[in-house]
Protein backbone atom coordinates (compact mmCIF):
# COMPACT_ATOMS: atom_id res chain seq x y z
CA UNK A 1 0.00 0.00 0.00
CA UNK A 2 1.34 3.50 -1.11
CA UNK A 3 0.19 6.29 1.08
CA UNK A 4 0.90 10.17 0.65
CA UNK A 5 3.13 11.72 3.14
CA UNK A 6 2.07 14.81 4.24
CA UNK A 7 3.48 18.12 5.56
CA UNK A 8 6.37 18.33 3.39
CA UNK A 9 7.14 21.59 1.27
CA UNK A 10 4.34 21.49 -1.13
CA UNK A 11 7.17 20.96 -4.40
CA UNK A 12 8.22 17.41 -2.36
CA UNK A 13 5.82 14.67 -2.94
CA UNK A 14 6.40 11.79 -0.26
CA UNK A 15 4.86 8.16 -0.16
CA UNK A 16 5.21 5.28 2.00
CA UNK A 17 5.12 2.09 0.72
CA UNK A 18 4.28 -0.36 3.62
CA UNK A 19 2.50 -4.01 2.72
CA UNK A 20 1.95 -5.49 -0.70
CA UNK A 21 2.24 -2.35 -3.65
CA UNK A 22 -0.06 -2.65 -6.34
CA UNK A 23 -0.60 -1.10 -9.56
CA UNK A 24 -3.74 0.59 -8.23
CA UNK A 25 -1.43 2.06 -5.13
CA UNK A 26 0.87 4.07 -8.04
CA UNK A 27 -2.19 4.76 -10.08
CA UNK A 28 -4.19 6.64 -7.30
CA UNK A 29 -1.39 7.43 -5.16
CA UNK A 30 1.94 8.09 -6.91
CA UNK A 31 1.46 8.84 -10.77
CA UNK A 32 -1.08 11.65 -9.90
CA UNK A 33 1.09 13.00 -7.16
CA UNK A 34 4.13 13.22 -9.68
CA UNK A 35 1.94 14.62 -12.34
CA UNK A 36 0.87 17.45 -10.18
CA UNK A 37 4.69 18.40 -9.41
CA UNK A 38 5.41 18.16 -13.05
CA UNK A 39 2.37 20.58 -13.75
CA UNK A 40 2.67 23.20 -11.58
CA UNK A 41 6.58 23.34 -10.94
CA UNK A 42 7.71 21.66 -14.21
CA UNK A 43 9.95 19.98 -12.13
CA UNK A 44 9.81 17.05 -9.88
CA UNK A 45 11.21 16.58 -5.81
CA UNK A 46 10.53 12.80 -4.73
CA UNK A 47 10.95 11.13 -0.88
CA UNK A 48 9.92 7.29 -0.79
CA UNK A 49 10.16 5.37 2.11
CA UNK A 50 9.84 1.79 1.73
CA UNK A 51 9.22 -0.27 4.55
CA UNK A 52 8.11 -3.20 2.71
CA UNK A 53 10.14 -5.51 0.68
CA UNK A 54 10.65 -4.67 -2.92
CA UNK A 55 9.43 -8.32 -3.63
CA UNK A 56 5.93 -7.00 -2.02
CA UNK A 57 5.86 -5.00 -5.64
CA UNK A 58 3.72 -6.41 -7.99
CA UNK A 59 4.09 -6.84 -11.57
CA UNK A 60 1.77 -3.99 -12.50
CA UNK A 61 3.38 -1.45 -10.03
CA UNK A 62 6.62 -2.13 -11.46
CA UNK A 63 5.05 -1.23 -14.46
CA UNK A 64 3.93 1.55 -13.86
CA UNK A 65 6.69 3.05 -12.08
CA UNK A 66 9.00 2.30 -15.23
CA UNK A 67 6.40 4.06 -17.52
CA UNK A 68 6.15 7.48 -14.77
CA UNK A 69 10.19 7.37 -14.77
CA UNK A 70 10.17 7.52 -18.28
CA UNK A 71 7.48 10.03 -19.09
CA UNK A 72 9.22 12.61 -16.24
CA UNK A 73 12.44 11.75 -17.42
CA UNK A 74 13.17 15.38 -17.71
CA UNK A 75 11.28 16.68 -14.83
CA UNK A 76 13.67 14.28 -12.20
CA UNK A 77 15.58 17.23 -10.04
CA UNK A 78 15.96 14.92 -6.49
CA UNK A 79 14.87 11.68 -5.47
CA UNK A 80 15.31 10.38 -1.52
CA UNK A 81 14.80 6.23 -1.23
CA UNK A 82 14.51 5.75 2.36
CA UNK A 83 14.52 2.04 3.13
CA UNK A 84 16.80 -0.59 5.53
CA UNK A 85 17.32 -2.62 2.91
CA UNK A 86 21.08 -1.74 1.90
CA UNK A 87 20.89 -3.00 -2.08
CA UNK A 88 18.19 -0.48 -2.87
CA UNK A 89 20.18 2.19 -0.67
CA UNK A 90 23.00 1.31 -3.07
CA UNK A 91 20.99 0.68 -6.16
CA UNK A 92 19.77 4.62 -5.48
CA UNK A 93 23.33 6.39 -4.90
CA UNK A 94 24.02 4.17 -8.26
CA UNK A 95 21.22 5.36 -10.20
CA UNK A 96 21.98 9.01 -9.42
CA UNK A 97 24.50 8.60 -12.22
CA UNK A 98 22.23 7.88 -14.76
CA UNK A 99 18.97 10.05 -13.87
CA UNK A 100 19.17 13.49 -14.84
CA UNK A 101 18.52 14.31 -11.29
CA UNK A 102 20.15 13.76 -7.76
CA UNK A 103 19.48 10.29 -6.25
CA UNK A 104 20.36 9.38 -2.86
CA UNK A 105 19.60 6.64 -0.39
CA UNK A 106 18.99 7.03 3.47
CA UNK A 107 18.26 4.15 6.08
CA UNK A 108 15.18 4.44 8.15
CA UNK A 109 16.91 6.04 10.91
CA UNK A 110 18.23 9.07 8.68
CA UNK A 111 14.18 9.84 7.61
CA UNK A 112 14.37 13.85 8.92
CA UNK A 113 17.93 13.77 7.29
CA UNK A 114 16.53 12.67 3.75
CA UNK A 115 13.69 15.14 4.50
CA UNK A 116 15.90 17.94 4.97
CA UNK A 117 18.44 16.84 1.69
CA UNK A 118 15.43 16.44 -0.70
CA UNK A 119 13.43 19.44 0.59
CA UNK A 120 16.65 21.62 -0.98
CA UNK A 121 15.46 22.70 -4.24
CA UNK A 122 18.68 22.29 -6.91
CA UNK A 123 20.60 24.64 -9.21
Amino acid sequence: MLTKIENLPDHVLGVRAAGEVDKNDLDTVFLPGLQALADRYGEIYYLLVLETPVENFTAGAWWSDLVAGIKHLTHWKKMAIVTDQKAIENFTDIFSYVDPGEAKGFQLSELDEAISWVSIKAD
